[in-house]
């Protein structure tokens, strides 16, 4: 772990500065050295077997900078009196205590793809290097997951989907204690 702090103390200004300039918004620019350190973190080890530190630091700024951008181009700007569609919280809240449940009946390698991936926010470019995986092989790991955990939560926690695919009911079921 020293030489992540040493490397990151190193490039850390460096790298902050370079956000700014492509954010150009402190509040965004600290969010996303927060997540690089978080990502440089989650590669243990590996991440003092890196032949360039700085470099890998960049490119994963890149990439997390591409994604964001992405992100914010597809976001579209909804009108203050837009009416939502408005979910039982309670049936909310019961499915959110069968996920956990479910997600601990998947396989180790389903589990970890969901977990890493779409509760943890790790790219996907990110799993297949974290994973000796290429691209196209983590995508389809992590598609092979959710189409897993679908059909689980189908049969554990009876969810049915609608025609457009949305969550439209289930029976509850209690997590393990």
């Amino acid at each position: 772990m020293n030489c992540l702090m040493t490397a990151w103390h190193r490039h850390e200004g460096e790298l902050r500065a370079w956000l700014r300039g492509r954010l150009g918004n402190t509040h965004d620019t600290e969010d996303m050295v927060q997540e690089l350190f978080l990502k440089a973190l989650r590669q243990d080890r590996k991440f003092c077997e890196l032949d360039n530190a700085r470099a890998w630091l960049f490119e994963v700024a890149r990439n997390a900078l591409a994604d964001r951008l992405r992100l914010k181009k597809e976001e579209v700007e909804l009108p203050d009196d837009l009416v939502a569609e408005s979910a039982e919280p309670d049936a909310v809240d019961s499915l959110a205590a069968c996920l956990p449940r479910a997600l601990a009946e998947l396989q180790e390698e389903d589990r970890e793809a969901i977990t890493l991936c779409d509760l943890e926010g790790l790219n996907q470019e990110d799993y297949a290097r974290l994973k000796g995986l290429s691209l196209p092989g983590a995508k389809s790991r992590v598609q092979r997951a959710r189409k897993r955990l679908r059909e689980h939560l189908t049969l554990a926690c009876q969810v049915r989907f609608d025609a457009a695919g949305k969550v439209c009911c289930f029976v509850p079921r209690t997590p393990q204690g």
